[in-house]
């Protein structure tokens, strides 16, 4: 990991990004010109530790009894988290962890989950933040991939630990009581018992943390986050104002970059954090900003959508003036889900389109989505986005679309098995093309590939189809994405079935739901005597888009 600003254009263009950054870290009040000390000591930590690590540490010396998170178990403050977080590393290091390993981290979010984050940084292990979805073949694919040495998991995916070698070492981050967890097990807990919580001396190097994509093939991928800087957050409150000192509502899960980026942030602005009791219910979040008096809500766009789908009457039960800004990420949001948020919560929704490579790349605003509900919005601070044909030459006309590049200096590196995104003059591709309007607002037209993005999470067609069309009684197998009311796209699977088969549907749902995460299980399974092709033999796949489905 390496300390560093961005890394953008001529020196004159850096040095300009770099003075506006840090304008907007003193108007948001992340940098404060007239305590020099602080800044100092806060560089000190991130640089050290890593971003998330040195925020809590850089509050827990400044406010060490102000609240820092809230979960089932109540609240922690910021001290709290920094002396157990040092307790549970020295644990850690006891039973064989140290500077450079690799842990997986498959939690929910709650203390256990920030404890694991916080232990790592301040060991200089390198955090493998798993996703809750993962099916077993994923699991230990990635797992085996980045060379785990522990994995620290909540009760509830005990299952999936029979997908690792036995003899990597396990740490309970949470324990449900409904759930036969064997004793001889550690926890956070009994590991940090009767442990100095005294400041842990620092590692040579932060060990960072690698958050989880879907490849080509939808193989998870590992998409390390190497360059720490405190600069970085300049590019999140340009365009969105957080507040500071109050109270935020973490519904995105944490092992995603939405939450992750978020939690940090809020943190650093003096935010509790209140966690949604580890699994996200659309009434419970409302209650919650009720309770709480919450003016911060951090969602996914499906989470946006089970909120407002809830009945009149229920939605009229709850008061949510208190709201200033509704942060969304992930995926694109419905146009009616943008007008009904403003209409609901006000004028609080920003949307931000970026993504686990290229980080942050523009931000839609309550203003811009009021004019243009589809809209991408515009790059923040220290962020360029360019237009390029298929020739990779650039488009400078508006409503013209081609592939989308970012020139961000926070951008990725490369993913952990050794490849990258495509790359033209230093600018990395999103993946997406799209289109500027005449105002310079950014629009999202598509993929430059065929990835389904369902509830936020990507789906390549290839490996469920490969699943499906591998069993012995189907011959061949189509998946396909279509727009879903709920998911923003759900996926259909087209199969023509072989010898034997049973045409069973929720059979063939199954299949795929043992062996592959949950969000790639199709939402329907259709059987067909042959699949659309061309002439030459190319799969038509618009035909089963379109094609008249009658419901269950």
């Amino acid at each position: 990991m390496s300390l560093s600003l961005p890394a953008l254009g001529g020196t004159a263009r850096r040095a300009g990004d770099f003075a506006l950054g840090v304008k907007v870290m003193v108007d948001r009040k992340l940098f404060n010109p007239l305590r020099p000390d602080h800044a100092a000591r806060s560089f000190f930590n991130v640089s050290k530790f890593g971003p998330f690590a040195g925020v809590v540490m850089h509050a827990a010396q400044s406010r060490p009894g102000a609240g820092a998170i809230v979960d089932e178990l109540g609240e922690i403050t910021f001290g709290e988290l920094d002396a157990q977080s040092n307790a549970f590393a020295r644990g850690l290091r006891a039973n064989g962890i140290s500077e450079g390993d690799v842990i997986a981290v498959l939690a929910r979010d709650h203390r256990g989950m920030v404890l694991s984050l916080l232990a790592a940084g301040k060991l200089g292990v390198r955090a493998v933040l798993m996703n809750t979805g993962f099916a077993k073949p994923q699991f230990a694919d990635v797992a085996a991939r980045e060379k785990v040495k522990a994995v620290l998991h909540d009760s509830e995916f005990m299952d999936l630990m029979s997908a690792v070698p036995a003899e990597i070492p396990r740490v309970l981050t949470w324990v449900d009581e409904a759930h036969e967890v064997d004793p001889a097990i550690p926890t956070v807990a009994s590991l940090s018992a009767d442990r100095s919580t005294t400041a842990v001396a620092a590692p040579s190097k932060p060990g960072g943390m690698v958050i989880l994509t879907s490849g080509t093939t939808g193989t998870p991928k590992g998409a390390p986050r190497d360059k720490v800087s405190p600069f970085a957050s300049a590019q999140f409150v340009d365009r969105v104002p957080l507040p500071n000192n109050g109270t935020m509502i973490m519904a995105a899960p944490i092992f995603h970059g939405t939450g992750l980026s978020q939690f940090t942030l809020g943190l650093a602005l003096g935010n509790r954090v209140i966690f949604q009791q580890r699994k996200f219910d659309p009434e419970r979040t409302l209650a919650n900003v009720v309770k709480y008096r919450a003016d911060s809500l951090v969602v996914v766009p499906t989470m946006l959508q089970r909120i407002l789908d809830l009945d009149e009457q229920i939605l009229a039960k709850y008061d949510p003036s208190t709201m200033k800004v509704i942060f969304a990420a992930g995926s694109a949001i419905a146009p009616d889900v943008v007008t009904r948020t403003l209409d609901y919560f006000g004028d609080s929704l920003y949307n931000l389109y970026g993504s686990t490579e290229c980080a942050v790349m523009t931000v839609a605003t309550p203003e811009d989505l009021r004019k243009a509900p589809t809209t991408a919005g515009k790059a923040p601070v220290g962020i360029r986005i360019v237009l390029l044909d298929e020739n990779r030459k650039p488009i400078t006309a508006p409503n013209v679309t081609g592939t989308i590049f970012v020139d961000n200096g926070f951008a990725f590196t490369g993913y952990t098995d050794g490849r990258t995104k495509e790359m033209v003059d230093g600018m990395m591709s999103s993946g997406d093309v799209g289109h500027f309007d005449a105002d310079g607002l950014l629009y999202i037209d598509g993929r430059d590939d065929d990835m389904i993005v369902s509830g936020g999470e990507n789906v390549f067609p290839l490996e469920v189809e490969n699943l499906i069309a591998g069993r012995a009684d189907v011959f061949e197998a189509a998946v396909v994405g279509v727009d879903d009311h709920d998911y923003g796209k759900r996926l259909r699977a087209i199969v023509v079935p072989g010898p034997g088969s049973q045409r069973d549907a929720k059979e063939i749902k199954e299949f795929v739901r043992e062996n592959l995460a949950r969000y790639k299980v199709p939402r329907e399974v259709i059987f067909v005597d042959e699949l659309p092709r061309n002439a030459t033999g190319k799969l038509l796949r618009r035909p089963l888009i379109e094609m008249a489905v009658e419901a269950d």
